[in-house]
C-alpha cells in the first residue's frame, strides 16, 4: 500500500512541475503586459501635456490678455457713419405726439328712428343735444415753437384738439389749417424749445430701405415699428372718397410694411438717420387692423402744404391745365416701340400747357428731369410746386423729343400767391 502511494505521488510530480512552471510564466507575462501598459500610459500623458503646452503658447499670440466676448471685440462705428434703429427711435419718440380730437355729432340712429315716429304722430320736433365724441391720432412736431403736422382726417370738424407729449405733458392745440386733397393738417401749441424732427427728402427714398413708423396706435404712447419701403408713388384712391377739398386729390403714397394701426394716423415715418420722410396716413385692410401694408404722404408734399398753411393760410396749388392717360393703359406693352409716359388727352384753353404750345397726343416723359410714368409720379412732383414757379417739361411728338419751359398757374389762371391768413 505504501509503495503504491509513493508511486502515485511520483506520478503527479511531473504534472505539478508543469503547473508551477506555467503559473510562473503566466505571472511573468502579466507583469510584462502591465509594465508595457504603464509605459504606453506614461507616453500618452507626456504627449498630451506637450500638446497642451504647444496649444497654450499658440493661443497666447491670438487672444488678448483679458479675453472678451466676441460681440465686444468689434469696435463700433460712430453712429453718424452707421445709422441704427436705436438712434432713429431715440431721435423720434419725443417729437411724435398724441392727438385727441373732440367732435360734436348728432346721433344718426336717433334721427332716423325717433324722427320718423315724431313725423308719423305729427309731433313737433324736439331739440336734440349733440353727443361729444373723441377721436385719436398722432402728430409730428416740426419746429421748436410748437408747429405740428398731422392728418386732416384726424382733426377735420373737431371742436377741440389736445396734444399729449411723450413726457405726458398736455397742451391745447389750435388748427392753423388743413388740406383734404393731401390729407395734411397743421396745428400749433403755445410752447417753446420743443423736441422736433428735421425734414428728410422723400424724393431720395429708395424701395427696400429700412424705415421706422412712430405713433400712438390704440392709444399706446410712443410706439415704434420697423419695416422697409415696399413701393413709391402709390395711388390707392382713398382721398377721392373723403374729399371736401378745393382741388383734386393728390395721392402718391410711400408704401411700407411697417406695422401701422388705428391711432398711427398723422405719425412719423423716419429713415435710420431719424429724419422725417413721410406722414403715416392709411393702411390696406379689410378688417381695420394692420394686415401687411401701410401708406404715408411723402414729406416733401407734407412740408410744402404745411409751409403754405403757415405762410399763406391756404395751399398754393399749381395747375398745368390738362388731362392725361398713362401710356401703359393705351399702348401695347409688347410692342418694340413702346414708351413710358403720360399722353395728353385734354387741354384747358388758356392753361399753362396750352400757353406752352403742347398739343393733344403729346407724350410727357419727364418733369424737371424726373420720369413721369403714372399719375402718382405726376401729382407728387406738381404737388410740391406753387403758381408762379417754372418747370422744364420733356415731351415726345411724332417720335421726336422736345423741351418746354412752363410757367405754372393757379386754378383761376393766375400766377400770384395769395395771403389769406398769416401766422
Amino acid at each position: 500500500m505504501a509503495d503504491f502511494g509513493i508511486t502515485k505521488l511520483y506520478d503527479f510530480l511531473p504534472i505539478w512541475n508543469s503547473f508551477c512552471c506555467t503559473k510562473i510564466k503566466t505571472t511573468i507575462m502579466n507583469k510584462k503586459i502591465l509594465l508595457l501598459g504603464l509605459i504606453i500610459t506614461l507616453i500618452s500623458v507626456s504627449v498630451s501635456l506637450f500638446s497642451m503646452r504647444i496649444f497654450a503658447k499658440t493661443t497666447q499670440h491670438v487672444l488678448p490678455e483679458n479675453p472678451r466676448p466676441r460681440t465686444s471685440t468689434v469696435r463700433p462705428m460712430p453712429s453718424g457713419n452707421l445709422p441704427s434703429f436705436e438712434d432713429a427711435a431715440e431721435r423720434s419718440i419725443n417729437a411724435v405726439v398724441h392727438v385727441k380730437s373732440e367732435f360734436l355729432v348728432r346721433p344718426r340712429f336717433y334721427d332716423d328712428y325717433f324722427g320718423f315716429l315724431e313725423h308719423f304722430f305729427r309731433r313737433p320736433p324736439r331739440p336734440r343735444a349733440p353727443q361729444r365724441v373723441e377721436g385719436f391720432g398722432s402728430g409730428v412736431v416740426i419746429s421748436p415753437d410748437g408747429y405740428i403736422i398731422t392728418n386732416n382726417h384726424v382733426i377735420q370738424g373737431a371742436e377741440r384738439v389736445e396734444i399729449t407729449f411723450n413726457n405726458r405733458r398736455t397742451l391745447p392745440a389750435t388748427i392753423v389749417g388743413s388740406d383734404p386733397s393731401t390729407d395734411i393738417a397743421l396745428l400749433r401749441v403755445d410752447a417753446q424749445n420743443l423736441n422736433y424732427l428735421t425734414f428728410g427728402n422723400s424724393d431720395e427714398v429708395r424701395v427696400g430701405q429700412w424705415v421706422l413708423a412712430v405713433g400712438n396706435p390704440f392709444n399706446l404712447n410712443s410706439t415704434v415699428t420697423a419695416g422697409i419701403v415696399s413701393a413709391k408713388a402709390r395711388n390707392i384712391n382713398i382721398l377721392s372718397r373723403n374729399m371736401g377739398g378745393s382741388g383734386p386729390p393728390i395721392e402718391s403714397f410711400i408704401q411700407t410694411d411697417a406695422a401701422v394701426n388705428r391711432g398711427n394716423s398723422g405719425g412719423a415715418l423716419v429713415n435710420l438717420h431719424g429724419e422725417l420722410i413721410g406722414i403715416n396716413t392709411a393702411i390696406a385692410s379689410t378688417s381695420g387692423a394692420f394686415t401687411g401694408y401701410s401708406f404715408a404722404v411723402p414729406v416733401n408734399t407734407a412740408r410744402k402744404v404745411s409751409e403754405d398753411l403757415r405762410t399763406f393760410g391756404e395751399v398754393q396749388r399749381a395747375f398745368l391745365g390738362l388731362l392725361f392717360v398713362p401710356m401703359y393703359q393705351v399702348s401695347n406693352g409688347g410692342s418694340s416701340d413702346y414708351i413710358d409716359g403720360l399722353r395728353i388727352d385734354r387741354i384747358t384753353p388758356g392753361g399753362a400747357i396750352d400757353k406752352a404750345g403742347l398739343q393733344l397726343g403729346d407724350i410727357i416723359l419727364e418733369i424737371d428731369g424726373r420720369p413721369v410714368n403714372t399719375g402718382g409720379d405726376f401729382f407728387e412732383i406738381i404737388g410740391q410746386l406753387r403758381p408762379g414757379e417754372t418747370i422744364q417739361l420733356t415731351y415726345m411728338r411724332n417720335g421726336r423729343t422736345f423741351n418746354a419751359n412752363i410757367l405754372l398757374q393757379d386754378s383761376e389762371g393766375g400766377t400770384a400767391r395769395r395771403v389769406v391768413k398769416e401766422w
